[in-house]
């Protein structure tokens, strides 16, 4: 046990440092543990990337095979995480239980501890005494021999017998509580054995179960990379050009022989029968095949010209669709014998002769009066019939046109005059008076309105600028043609100067776009993002010392999508990767793209530029679950990346701060003098809504303040708001807040005061964004900056 009995002290706490082994073992299974979920996570983030690869080409399938492969890799590396979490429980119990053991030994060896002790005390007492005994007889010898009185020697004779006394029963108590020592000690000792043994058997077992669930995961991670190589090996360059020309393939016939054919003169001479096409048909030009008698020409008194709108586009009558089918069953004959059409032109009444210019309702009577009859043989197609029509049209009113130019143009609503109030009463009132023309043969009827040309309120019609351009084109269907002029849509690059446009969750931080509109996206589309750039400033500024200033800027890239854009991307497997590059990075620190989400290449050298590109499942995904959310909303914003801007103390702070107090009993003077700093800034903007705010305690009874300062009571604050600080305000944007304060309980105690302002329309660091490649289009970016914690101490 050594010289001090100190044997017990050290089993003892080697029996503690047992809890200690067992916190730490823990420990250091809960980081492997860690570090296997971070390694699952981007094992699974890796596999889903791979979906968003290109699929085309020969190699697109080999991706299903990284896919699968690194899906069961990560899967494996959870696993692993289970295993790993289950035994951190079970050491935790072994570590509660340890605990309450070793609470319950400390009990049972108290006895042992006293032993301990008590031997301790004894052997102390022992030395000392017997230290004592030798210095008594060695002083009792040197009287002797010195030949000193005898009351002198009697004397030390008495000391030394005391002191002879004292170590023999110094000796005994030494020789009883050594036995009681050694036969507790013995005990405790083998206590202690056992309780060290039985945790290290318990500690190895789980280490043994580690090491097996680490083993058990290693043989599943080269069964994964077996299975790899057997599906690389059975994906050969054959399968893989196989499932190419399956997927892709256009056809497996070969192209006919095509032999020369002698020219038949007689069929070339006699010309080629037309077919007549279905959807050139005119209601009332063509004729059924029945009918073979010419039809007489009407009156003008009995013509019947269909409505019109006023664009000139016919009002279709509602017909019957079983009407419809007979009709067009009857004229749509392969067979049919080219019709053979005479034309005959109306001259004009001879009462109407004295007019030297035809009014636009004589012509459309004229018109009227064209009638067609099957006794010409002349074989065309319906355009070139209807070319003819207007060839003789012109020929008869030749000299009516070179007269009468302006009421031509009047034909044509884009010439003629806006239909305003009384434009469109001339028109209803000439039009009363028109006759009427039946719907026969040979009535030129105005076509119908294309799809693609809505209907224009008459309203709208004197000023085309008035109409307000739409998002996007309306949704049409696939057989509608596409409108013939579309409108531009407009864009915006400019900050919102209202602060209303902001919203919380349902609309973007960055402000309403004039781009598409939310609802209305299709798949054709260049689909409309915004962004937001948004930078904090963070300063304490020490009295007026430049040197103790401490700035620290961050920012953030936020961007915005409109709730339609979920829709498009939903509905087509493999949206276009949204590819944005951050510019002027030069005076960055840090950028921290958002992992889940953005895509960088960490080999990129360009100092000044970074490009990053989209994870669009992930993207679709979190845009989805965004939207269950909040199924209202018309925006969803999502944040990008996170960045810190390199600081050079006060000479990045946009105001600079320097505070003064002067505290007594009664009064406390205060001032804050505050310089506009245009040098933090790559382009000096004004800042806006400069709150000062100054805590004071002391019972302020007054307060007198230059520029005018709000008090409050409660909060024991005094409060200044600026409109704007630039280069263009007084002194440059210098300037100077003073307030003195009567006190009833002072003196008042220096306290940090805090400043907020912000910028709109730029950044401190003079970042900027662009998209790359196709298929999106910046509708609206937004810059600014404000303050954190902007704090100022005397």
């Amino acid at each position: 046990m050594g010289e001090k009995n100190s044997g017990f002290d050290v089993l003892y706490h080697n029996m503690k440092h047992g809890q200690i082994s067992t916190k730490e073992l823990a420990d250091f299974v809960r980081e492997r543990a860690t570090i296997e979920e971070t390694y699952s996570r981007s094992m699974t983030k890796l596999a889903k990337s791979a979906s968003n690869y290109s699929q085309l080409g020969t190699f697109a399938p080999v991706w299903d095979v990284f896919k699968t492969s690194t899906e069961k890799l990560a899967n494996c590396h959870l696993d692993l995480v289970r295993k790993l979490q289950e035994l951190i429980k079970e050491v935790q119990k072994y570590g509660e239980d340890q605990v309450k053991s070793h609470k319950k030994t400390k009990e049972e060896v108290a006895g042992t501890l006293e032993a301990v002790q008590t031997i301790q005390s004894i052997t102390q007492a022992l030395q000392k005494s017997k230290e004592n005994y030798n210095a008594k007889c060695v002083e009792q010898e040197r009287l002797k021999k010195e030949g000193a009185t005898q009351r002198e020697i009697e004397k030390a004779a008495v000391k030394s017998k005391k002191a002879t006394d004292t170590y023999k029963l110094y000796v005994e108590k030494y020789a009883l509580a050594k036995a009681d020592f050694e036969q507790k000690m013995t005990e405790t000792a083998q206590k202690f054995q056992d309780i060290e043994e039985a945790h290290l058997i318990h500690i190895k077992e789980i280490i043994g179960s580690l090491s097996n669930a680490i083993k058990e995961i290693h043989l599943q991670i080269g069964q994964v990379h077996e299975e790899f190589i057997n599906n690389m090996a059975n994906t050969t360059v054959e399968s893989l050009i196989q499932k190419f020309a399956e997927s892709k393939g256009t056809g497996k016939e070969r192209p006919g022989l095509i032999e020369f054919e002698e020219c038949d003169t007689a069929s070339a001479v006699e010309g080629i029968k037309p077919r007549k096409r279905k959807t050139f048909a005119l209601p009332g030009i063509i004729k059924k095949e029945k009918d073979a008698e010419s039809v007489e020409c009407p009156d003008a008194d009995s013509l019947n010209i269909p409505d019109v709108d006023e664009e000139g586009y016919s009002i279709k009558p509602e017909t019957n669709q079983n009407d419809i089918l007979s009709s067009s069953g009857d004229s749509d004959s392969e067979d049919e014998e080219p019709k053979k059409y005479r034309i005959e032109i109306k001259p004009i009444h001879p009462n109407n002769s004295h007019h030297a210019m035809a009014s636009l309702d004589e012509l459309k009577v004229s018109i009227g009066n064209i009638t067609l009859s099957p006794a010409i043989s002349v074989s065309m197609n319906m355009f070139v019939f209807i070319f003819l029509i207007y060839l003789c049209l012109v020929k008869h009113y030749l000299a009516i046109v070179k007269k009468g130019t302006s009421d031509l143009l009047a034909w044509d609503p884009l010439f003629g005059p806006s239909l305003d109030s009384s434009s469109s009463s001339s028109l209803t009132s000439s039009s009363s008076a028109r006759p009427t023309t039946p719907l026969s043969v040979g009535t030129i009827v105005p076509p119908p309105r294309p799809a693609s040309r809505p209907k224009l309120t008459s309203g709208k019609l004197s000023g085309i600028n008035e109409i307000p351009r739409p998002f996007s084109p309306p949704v049409t269907s696939n057989t509608s043609p596409p409108p013939a002029a579309p409108l531009a849509r407009a864009e915006s690059s400019s900050s919102i100067s209202s602060s209303a446009s902001l919203s919380a969750a349902n609309t973007p931080t960055v402000g309403v776009s004039r781009g598409p509109s939310p609802v209305s996206l299709g798949n054709q589309d260049t689909l409309p993002v915004a962004v937001a750039l948004t930078e904090s400033v963070n300063a304490y500024f020490k009295g007026a010392d430049p040197t103790k200033c401490i700035v620290k800027i961050t920012g953030d890239m936020t961007m915005s999508f409109p709730s339609g854009i979920i829709k498009v991307f939903t509905s087509n497997p493999t949206p276009a990767v949204l590819c944005f590059r951050v510019k002027n990075i030069s005076r960055l620190e840090q950028i921290l793209p958002n992992a889940q989400l953005v895509f960088s290449d960490p080999s990129q050298c360009d100092c000044n530029t970074k490009d990053f590109w989209m994870n669009m499942q992930a993207v679709t995904v979190y845009l989805k679950k965004l939207s269950e959310q909040n199924p209202a909303a018309s925006y969803y914003n999502v944040d990008v990346l996170k960045y810190q801007v390199s600081s050079n103390g006060i000479q990045s702070t946009p105001l600079n701060l320097a505070t003064y107090w002067k505290c007594s009993a009664n009064t406390t003077d205060v001032r804050v003098d505050y310089k506009y700093n245009p040098e933090a800034m790559v382009a000096p903007s004004v800042l806006s809504n400069i709150q000062v705010v100054v805590p004071v305690d002391g019972g302020v009874t007054n307060m007198q303040s230059l520029p005018p300062a709000i008090w409050n009571a409660e909060q024991m604050k005094a409060f200044w708001k600026l409109s704007s600080i630039s280069e263009k305000s007084e002194n440059g944007g210098s300037g100077s807040l003073r307030a003195k304060f009567d006190l009833s309980e002072g003196p008042s105690k220096p306290t940090t005061l805090a400043v907020q302002f912000l910028s709109e329309g730029s950044t401190l660091s003079g970042v900027d964004f662009e998209l790359v490649g196709t298929g999106y289009r910046l509708s609206l970016i937004k810059k600014r900056f404000a303050t954190g914690r902007y704090l100022a101490d005397c």
